[in-house]
């Protein structure tokens, strides 16, 4: 899913958009299979019981809460976290209720680097260190391919044309 173009500036493009990386819904997969399951089971034991249908609607509205506070907010707040790189800036968005957003513009990034844990290698993802004109590098979590997306960021850094080097502006005698 491409970034919304009316929020990019004209001659600015999407390089990459990525969403957290999967393994944020690994607990919340598990809740709905511990609450669909605790649930099933909890039903079949009062099953016999004269006060069943009171059992099961408490058990029912119990799993509902569970599984929307511990499984819905998650995946909504997975799918609303976005980490874009433009031509122009770093931007980072999440939130629903209260959106929250961060833009870094390229020119102000004097560093990136990239740490993944043994874990987080195996599964391709890692935290985005980015120090920019601010206090504090900003640290960006569980950024899928984060080598890549390293590696693509600073390449976006560093293509400034006014930047490159040019050798027909070196004098004879070597120096610049």
């Amino acid at each position: 899913m491409a970034y919304p173009d009316d929020l990019l500036s004209p001659s600015e493009h999407v390089v990459i958009h990525k969403h957290p990386h999967w393994k944020m819904l690994l607990l919340p997969v598990l809740v709905f299979l511990l609450a669909a399951g605790g649930g099933a089971y909890l039903a079949a034991l009062v099953s016999d019981a004269s006060w069943a249908s009171v059992a099961w609607i408490a058990i029912a509205v119990v799993a509902s809460v569970l599984v929307a506070w511990l499984t819905l907010t998650p995946v909504v707040r997975w799918r609303t976290t976005h980490f874009i790189v433009t031509s122009d800036r770093v931007m980072y968005r999440e939130g629903v209720l209260k959106r929250t957003g961060l833009d870094i513009p390229l020119t102000r990034i004097n560093s990136v680097r990239f740490e993944h844990s043994l874990l987080d290698r195996v599964l391709g993802c890692g935290t985005l260190i980015i120090e920019s004109a601010s206090d504090e590098p900003l640290e960006f979590d569980d950024i899928p391919g984060v080598e890549k997306v390293h590696s693509l960021l600073y390449r976006e850094i560093n293509d400034n044309p006014d930047d490159d080097f040019q050798p027909e502006n070196r004098v004879i005698d070597g120096r610049a």
